[in-house]
């Protein structure tokens, strides 16, 4: 099932949680016999109240017609804990869209999406979720949580970072992702989100940080954001054009034609070098193109959780 084509005509930031149910939903829908045990955290049974028990699954509408405090049981409870991290750099705007919608993603209205989403399914789970926003400075910062409120106010910055296009905000990526590393003391799935364009380290650098977030059991995830069309296969027109660095400011104007094969030779090895260190330090690398692989976030997830828990 295509969820971006169901969502074609649905404007992404009105509403931000509905639209991360709707994307749930058709994609709980298109499982088919579905191989992911223990996925919904359903209802199960009643049982008698203890004291001194949380409060916090108490049945309220039975003790008013009961007079006695019983607490919900649910089927396969975890207590995971998720960090989301994105990368709200100039380079995550691209391409340049009119309005954000389901039909008409950029890079971070893409990761948006998808984090809202996943936040979804770990709110149905009842299980913890942080964030963790950077560019050339650390943007935001929210710990793991599993309240509604919490929730909430995820999906609120969510939706303010992808409305407010940055210009001209360079990547930090080495230096924020060690930051965020130092905060994150518990055992937690960590999902990263970049283009994993950076301007200040080399690609060793780079892994040094992801791999400071694997720092006690962690298990990460690193989602390389693109636009496979136009930045894997340059998919250009032979008109001449001028490329604008969005982080920089810097152009150079070309024809598409004339470097075609060698951008797209030296992209390749880019991104087989990523592959093999993320491989080699046990990261989990999954190339995300925002025209299509929405879905494949999901997946992801739920095969991730399995081996996690």
């Amino acid at each position: 099932m295509d969820i971006q084509n169901e969502l074609n005509n649905i404007q992404l930031f009105k509403n931000l949680g509905l639209l991360a149910n709707q994307v749930v939903e058709g994609f709980i829908s298109g499982m088919h016999k579905s191989p992911f045990h223990g996925f919904s955290s359903e209802f199960a049974e009643h049982r008698i109240y203890n004291p001194g028990e949380s409060t916090r699954h108490i049945d309220w509408k039975l003790y008013a017609k009961t007079d006695k405090l019983y607490s919900k049981s649910y089927e396969e409870e975890t207590n995971l804990r998720c960090h989301i991290i994105i990368d709200n750099s100039s380079s995550m705007y691209y391409p340049e869209v009119k309005q954000l919608s389901a039909a008409s993603l950029n890079k971070i209205g893409f990761s948006v999406l998808a984090a809202a989403a996943l936040m979804n399914l770990l709110k149905r789970q009842r299980d913890a979720m942080g964030l963790s926003i950077y560019s050339d400075a650390y943007n935001f910062y929210a710990p793991e949580k599993g309240s509604n409120r919490h929730y909430r106010m995820l999906l609120k910055t969510l939706e303010d970072i992808a409305s407010h296009a940055e210009k001209e905000r360079a990547t930090k990526t080495y230096t924020y992702l060690h930051q965020i590393a130092e905060k994150i003391h518990r055992r937690s799935m960590i999902f990263v989100f970049t283009d994993m364009f950076q301007d200040e380290t080399e690609d060793e650098e780079l892994f040094d940080a992801l791999r400071h977030l694997k720092y006690n059991k962690h298990e990460v995830v690193l989602f390389h954001v693109m636009d496979k069309a136009s930045e894997y296969h340059f998919d250009f027109d032979n008109r001449p054009k001028r490329f604008v660095d969005v982080e920089t400011g810097e152009y150079i104007n070309l024809y598409a034609d004339n470097v075609r094969e060698d951008y797209r030779e030296a992209v390749k090895s880019y991104t087989e070098t990523i592959k093999l260190r993320a491989a080699r330090y046990r990261i989990k690398y999954v190339e995300a193109d925002i025209n299509r692989d929405l879905e494949k976030i999901l997946q992801t997830y739920l095969v991730e959780r399995q081996k996690f828990i």
